[in-house]
């Protein structure tokens, strides 16, 4: 009997229970309050357990009615939600949207718009990624990513297209009681070069040999943000870091910017981009989501 229960006696249910009384939910269903009694005592039978007591003036859920009537919500929340991503599918929206984040990226900004994500496609899961260098372009390689936001290395595969994300500022830093911190002017690189610089490494192939931006030839490398970050406060060396990640650490005096010959002060500008297969361009939310991270308020990203 079980099997014969219908979303429509579902629905009858919860809207006899929500509104408190038979009468109250035939309005709302725009049916007879018999139509509706009918419907209860039908879903009562095929289950074989008593869902309303209705010895007093109004209905009220016994304790099997209020067990089922949670199942009951689970199941036409569900239906409900496989009906509205079937729609979304057959307009063309993705049915889930993976995007792969250069470590890089600040994460406040990401966290900004997918909140506003949520709202405008409610059925379309996010899947996140955070990677590092070649990192970011092996998820969409694999085709597990569609959508990758990608700093400067490694060098675009030629499968994939881009887009001008702009800019995040990189600086160079170390603790406040490292050796480099205490010089005072500008440190010449031979000075940088006794000392352990500690670099984020690839967890792929995919920059193999393109090193850029190593200048001694100590290194330490780490293939995590947050271990280098902790490894600089820690003074076991120098290196380079996104000023959103550090600002904090500046203004408290932890870490100190370096003055390095040929690098002006403050940093270089680090440029972002939006990349994705060029034979699989992005579907209406993926592109929603590269719009809005485009439309970055001030000290984000700078156009």
């Amino acid at each position: 009997m079980l099997d014969g229960v219908s979303l429509d006696q579902l629905r009858t249910f919860i809207a006899a229970s929500d509104e408190g009384s038979f009468s109250a939910a035939a309005r709302l269903l725009r049916r007879s309050q018999s139509a509706v009694s009918e419907m209860v005592a039908g879903l009562e039978a095929q289950m074989g357990v008593m869902l309303f007591d209705r010895t007093g003036r109004y209905p009220q859920l016994t304790v099997a009615g209020r067990v089922l009537l949670a199942d009951a919500r689970g199941v036409v929340a569900g239906v409900d939600f496989m009906k509205a991503r079937a729609k979304g599918m057959s307009s063309g929206l993705e049915p889930e949207l993976s995007v792969v984040v250069d470590v890089f990226f600040p994460m406040d900004r990401m966290t900004a718009v997918a909140a506003k994500f949520r709202e405008t496609f409610p059925h379309t899961p996010l899947r996140l990624y955070v990677e590092a260098l070649g990192g970011v372009f092996q998820p969409l390689l694999d085709g597990r990513a569609s959508i990758g936001i990608a700093g400067p290395l490694p060098d675009l595969p030629p499968s994939m297209s881009s887009e001008a994300l702009g800019d995040i500022r990189f600086l160079i830093v170390a603790a406040h009681d490292h050796p480099l911190a205490r010089i005072d002017g500008v440190i010449p690189r031979e000075e940088l070069a006794r000392y352990i610089q500690l670099v984020l490494t690839d967890r792929t192939n995919l920059s193999a040999g393109k090193e850029r931006g190593v200048m001694s030839p100590l290194t330490w490398r780490l293939a995590d943000l947050y271990a280098k970050h902790h490894f600089l406060l820690g003074g076991l060396g120098w290196g380079g870091m996104p000023l959103h990640t550090v600002r904090a650490d500046i203004d408290g005096g932890r870490l100190v910017e370096l003055r390095i010959e040929g690098i002006a002060h403050g940093g270089a500008d680090m440029p972002m981009t939006v990349v994705y297969p060029t034979t699989e361009p992005p579907g209406p939310a993926g592109r929603w989501l590269i719009d809005r991270l485009k439309l970055c308020p001030a000290g984000c990203i700078r156009r």
